[in-house]
């Protein structure tokens, strides 16, 4: 059974109780990890990629041996784009897939667009039965989702956070959960910035200071084993 964990984490270590935390695994897509996906195209680049995959298949893996609730959020919008919004939307002024789309007409449907590649996730995330699969048209996990009604359905009061973009949907969902009095928790090296490594830290900075806290994959997995192996207090 979970039990309670000590997760060490900047600005200090976080206690869980594993019956009431949960992993959100955020947009582990084609788009923003694989050559040829909408980041790689718009010219942000994916060369980090290999090794966060690494680092959230092992969290995914380390939760589910703990016995932690799993949920996947996956990013884009309807083919028919009703999803984007109008052009008085703001969304359809600062979304680079959408600017890319409108701008390359070949490309309309192909990114971050439901039933298409660049909307899958990574050959290496699957998620395992039983486990949540969540879809998302904005940068924050809470954005017009059933994510809250699903965790406070479930006694959830702690996110582990990991996946992409670290500045942007990563980040946005921990400012949500901040001001929704979740506590949450960032797997640093588990996440890939949009931009250079000065974005990542900058990100890292904001959470640990203001909105929550900053952990690592190997700090993680221990914890959770530990749990695991009734090392726990």
């Amino acid at each position: 059974m979970p039990g309670i964990v000590p997760v060490p984490a900047r600005p200090e270590p976080l206690t869980c109780d594993l019956s009431k935390t949960a992993l959100i695994v955020i947009d582990m897509q084609h788009a923003y990890l694989s050559e040829g996906g909408y980041l790689d195209l718009v010219g942000f680049g994916v060369d980090g990629s290999g090794p966060v995959i690494d680092q959230v298949v092992r969290t995914i893996e380390a939760a589910r041996a703990a016995g932690m609730l799993v949920i996947y959020m996956q990013n884009g919008f309807d083919p028919e784009l009703t999803q984007a919004g109008p052009e008085s939307s703001p969304v359809y002024h600062k979304s680079n897939p959408l600017k890319f789309m409108r701008a390359n007409p070949d490309y309309r449907g192909k990114l971050i667009t439901k039933g298409s590649w660049d909307y899958e996730f990574v050959d290496a995330i699957k998620p395992a039965p039983g486990e949540i699969v969540i879809h998302k048209s904005r940068y924050s996990a809470f954005c017009s989702t059933q994510l809250e009604a699903i965790l406070r359905g479930r006694g959830i009061t702690h996110l582990l956070v990991a996946g992409v973009n670290t500045n942007v949907c990563v980040e946005s969902t921990i400012r949500d959960g901040f001001h929704k009095e979740f506590f949450c928790m960032m797997i640093a090296d588990a996440t890939l910035q949009a931009g250079d490594e000065t974005i990542f830290y900058a990100t890292c900075y904001n959470i640990e200071k203001f909105l929550g806290w900053v952990t690592s994959t190997d700090e993680v997995v221990a914890a959770l084993g530990a749990a695991g192996a009734g090392g726990a207090a």
